[in-house]
């Protein structure tokens, strides 16, 4: 009943951030479909094609890193688990740094070749990540954790590399890009990441049971009868998915991943029948709430959202190493 009730607070808390976010900025916008003036016809216009739309790609973008990382936190049973510190996000960077380096511009089935190529990078980032962990039993996380590290720095790297081999516009475009920021017009990119997101959304809640006694242990999992390879793989092609739709999209926003599930663990549980939509809406909530300071704080210049992330994700990063300094377990 407690938990019921926390979800439908936080439930609330994001309607009315959603709401309220787009009125705000240089100048507080607050639509009037009844004027045809010109002023309002031009507020207007920016309020429904500028900011609404950059607020639900940042919901979007939140829920699905926050979902990503809740996955990684439950699968290696450790809250430093993130996206980003398992090399996932530089994969997609990668991936979606090739595409633009070396020029391309196709879809298959719709799905921009940016995309695909993030997704390909994140997936091969964390198959190496748990290939080399399986390749010794009973790894330790801290070496898990070292392994995406060093995977990440490879991945940036060659990044880097990429960039100084690169004319000055695609070097500034790739350099603002790794940045992080949801700067778009109109809802088309919105409506291309919804389903990534809905359907990751879908899939990791149909494995709350799975991810709750994965939490326990690999042993016990298996002795309840859960096929912990299968489900892995499948969680990590979800969650590759997800990475790889926003990071080609926002560029890679930092530190989400880590901090809306451990909030949110903290207040609910483990039980991932209510983390899954708490740290879906803390997470989209959060980000919104992020990208809103991002281009306020300084207005008229805006700040990338992947800067606000990670001056908050690195004191918070720092605080829970120290914190699992002194507890065991998950």
């Amino acid at each position: 009943m407690k938990q019921k009730i926390i979800l439908l607070v936080l439930l609330l808390l994001t309607l009315i951030t959603l709401f309220v976010t787009p009125m705000i900025g240089i100048k507080w916008i607050i639509p009037d479909i009844f004027s045809n003036s010109e002023l309002n016809q031009m507020e207007s216009t920016i309020f429904w094609k500028v900011r609404l739309p950059r607020v639900s790609i940042a919901f979007f973008a939140g829920a699905s890193l926050a979902l990503s990382g809740m996955v990684f936190q439950a699968v290696f049973r450790n809250t430093l688990a993130t996206p980003f510190t398992l090399g996932v996000a530089s994969g997609a960077s990668l991936g979606a740094a090739s595409y633009i380096w070396f020029g391309f511009a196709f879809q298959i089935f719709g799905i921009a070749g940016q995309s695909i190529f993030a997704f390909s990078g994140a997936l091969l980032s964390i198959g190496l990540v748990y290939g080399i962990t399986r390749m010794k039993r009973n790894m330790s996380t801290t070496t898990m954790l070292l392994t995406g590290v060093a995977i990440s720095f490879f991945f940036s790297s060659t990044i880097l590399f990429m960039q100084y081999l690169s004319d000055f516009t695609s070097s500034v475009r790739i350099l603002r890009w790794l940045m992080g920021g949801l700067e778009i017009v109109g809802f088309d990119t919105v409506l291309k990441i919804i389903p990534f997101t809905m359907l990751g959304s879908v899939v990791i809640y149909y494995f709350s049971r799975e991810l709750n006694l994965m939490v326990a242990g690999q042993e016990f999992s298996i002795s309840r009868g859960v096929n912990t390879n299968a489900t892995v793989k499948i969680l990590f092609l979800i969650t590759s998915m997800l990475v790889g739709s926003i990071v080609a999209t926002c560029g890679p926003i930092g530190f989400i991943g880590m901090m809306a599930p451990h909030i949110c663990r903290l207040i609910l549980g483990t039980d991932h029948r209510y983390l899954i939509p708490a740290s879906l809406l803390f997470g989209g909530m959060f980000l919104v709430i992020c990208d809103t300071l991002a281009r306020t704080l300084i207005a008229p210049v805006e700040i990338p959202v992947g800067i606000i992330t990670a001056f908050l994700g690195g004191p918070f990063f720092l605080w829970l190493l120290v914190r699992n300094q002194f507890e065991n377990g998950y």
